[in-house]
C-alpha cells in the first residue's frame, strides 16, 4: 500500500495544504513570497471581476442544473420500456457524455462560428439574421449551459434510468388498478421512488457546474468582455495568467469552502430524513 498513500499524499495532502498556506501569500510562483495576513480574501470581496465569475457561476449553475435533471428524467421515462432498437437509442443519448469537453469544444466552435459556421448558414437559410453564439455577450454563456446539457443530459438519463427499473413494475398497476392515470402515477409513485437519485445526481450536477472550466477555457476564454468567466477560470487566470498565485490560491478556497458547505447540506438533510 507504501506507494499508493505516498501518490494519495503526494498530489492529494500536500497541494491541499501548499495551496492553503499559498492563499495568505503574495506569490508571483518567481520571486520570494511575503505574508499578507487575510489581504488576498478581502481584495476578493471587492474585485469587480470576481463578483462577476461568481455571477457567472450562478447563473450557470441555476440553468444547467435543473434543466439537466428534467431533461435527463424526461428521457429516461421515454426509453424505460420494451420498443425495438431501445438499446440504440440509449447508446445515442450517452455518447456526448464519453466525449471529453475539449472535443465538445472545438465541435462547437466550428458549428457555430458567426461567419463560417453552420448554425448562421442554416439560419440564412429559413430566413433569419445570423447570431453572435459565442461571439456575443448577451448569449455565450446560454450557449454553453445549451452544449453542456447536450453533453450531460446523457449521464442524468443513465442514472435515472437505473433508478426506474429497480422501480417495481407492482406499484404503478396497484395505481392502475385505483384510477390513477400516467400524471399521478409519476407524482406519487416513480417520483418518491427515485428520489435518493434525484438528490445524488442534484449534488453532482452542483459541483461539476461550479468547477466548470475546460468548456470555457477551449471556447471563449472567459469572454466576450467577461460573459463566461467562471470561478475556475478566474482562479486559473489569477494564478498562471497574472501570476498572482496568492490571489488565485484564495479564490479556490472561496470554492472548496462553498464545495464543502454543499456536501454537509446535503448530507444533513439526507440524515434528518432518515431519522424521520
Amino acid at each position: 500500500m507504501s506507494p499508493s498513500v505516498v501518490v494519495i499524499i503526494g498530489l492529494g495532502l500536500v497541494p491541499v495544504v501548499w495551496s492553503l498556506i499559498l492563499s495568505f501569500q503574495a506569490d508571483d510562483l518567481v520571486t520570494p513570497s511575503r505574508f499578507v495576513g487575510v489581504d488576498n480574501y478581502a481584495a476578493l470581496a471587492q474585485d469587480p471581476h470576481f463578483g462577476q465569475a461568481v455571477g457567472n457561476t450562478l447563473l450557470y449553475t441555476a440553468l444547467y442544473v435543473p434543466l439537466s435533471i428534467v431533461l435527463g428524467l424526461a428521457l429516461a421515462l421515454a426509453l424505460n420500456r420494451r420498443v425495438r432498437f431501445i438499446g440504440a437509442y440509449r447508446t445515442l443519448m450517452f455518447v456526448p457524455f464519453v466525449l471529453s469537453a475539449t472535443a465538445q469544444g472545438v465541435l462547437f466552435s466550428f458549428i457555430l462560428d458567426p461567419e463560417f459556421g453552420v448554425a448562421n448558414s442554416l439560419l440564412h437559410r429559413i430566413g433569419l439574421s445570423p447570431q453572435g453564439f459565442l461571439t456575443d455577450p448577451s448569449q455565450a454563456l446560454l450557449i454553453l449551459v445549451a452544449i453542456t446539457l447536450w453533453s450531460g443530459t446523457g449521464f442524468c438519463m443513465v442514472v435515472f434510468l437505473a433508478a426506474l427499473q429497480d422501480v417495481p413494475p407492482s406499484l404503478a398497476e396497484a395505481a392502475r388498478l385505483d384510477g390513477a392515470g400516467a400524471f399521478r402515477i409519476l407524482r406519487h409513485v416513480t417520483l418518491p421512488a427515485v428520489l435518493p437519485v434525484t438528490t445524488f445526481l442534484t449534488l453532482w450536477q452542483l459541483i461539476n457546474s461550479l468547477q466548470v472550466f475546460d468548456l470555457t477555457y477551449v471556447t471563449t476564454k472567459g469572454g466576450p468582455l467577461g460573459s463566461t468567466t467562471v470561478i475556475v477560470y478566474f482562479i486559473w487566470q489569477q494564478a498562471f495568467q497574472n501570476f498572482t498565485a496568492g490571489y488565485g490560491a484564495a479564490a479556490a478556497y472561496v470554492l472548496a469552502v462553498v464545495l464543502l458547505a454543499l456536501g454537509l447540506g446535503v448530507r444533513f438533510l439526507r440524515r434528518n430524513k432518515e431519522v424521520r
